[in-house]
C-alpha cells in the first residue's frame, strides 16, 4: 500500500472550491460525467460515471472533506483528505491518499494530477476577474 500527497492551487475562493468538490450539479459541471454526489456522512458517492466511487466520511465547510474511495476487495480503506486553505492565488488544495493499492498507485496519481485537479483547475481559469 502507498500514500499519496500533493497541492493543488485553484484560482477561486475556497467556499467555491468547497462547493464544487461537494454540490452534484457542480462537480457534473467540471467533471463533465455523471456524479451522484451527498455532502453528508456516511452517504455513498460516485464520479466520473462510477470510475470513482466510495462513502463520504466528514465534511467541514469551506476547509475540508475525508471520503473513502473504494478498490475492490480491499482490506484497509483508502481514505482521500482534501484540505483547503486560502492562498494568495485563490486556493491552495491539499490531497492525501492512503492506502493505495500498490498496482494501482501510478493511475490513482496520473488520474488526481491530470483529470481530477485539471479539470476543477480548467473550470476556474475561466472565471472573470472581480478585482478583489
Amino acid at each position: 500500500m502507498k500514500d499519496f500527497k500533493k497541492y493543488f492551487i485553484i484560482t477561486t475562493t475556497p467556499d467555491q472550491v468547497y462547493l464544487a468538490l461537494t454540490t452534484e450539479a457542480t462537480i457534473q459541471l467540471w467533471s463533465g460525467d455523471k456524479t451522484e454526489m451527498k455532502a453528508e456522512p456516511g452517504t455513498e458517492f460516485s464520479m466520473w460515471d462510477g470510475s470513482i466511487v466510495g462513502k463520504n466520511l466528514e465534511f467541514e465547510k469551506d476547509k475540508k472533506l475525508v471520503q473513502q474511495w473504494y478498490f475492490g476487495e480491499q482490506t484497509e480503506p483508502s481514505i482521500v483528505t482534501i484540505k483547503l486553505h486560502p492562498h494568495a492565488q485563490g486556493t491552495s488544495v491539499e490531497v492525501r491518499q492512503t492506502n493505495i493499492p500498490d498496482a494501482d498507485y501510478d493511475d490513482i496519481v496520473e488520474g488526481w494530477i491530470h483529470t481530477y485537479m485539471a479539470s476543477l483547475q480548467e473550470f476556474y481559469e475561466g472565471e472573470p476577474d472581480t478585482g478583489n
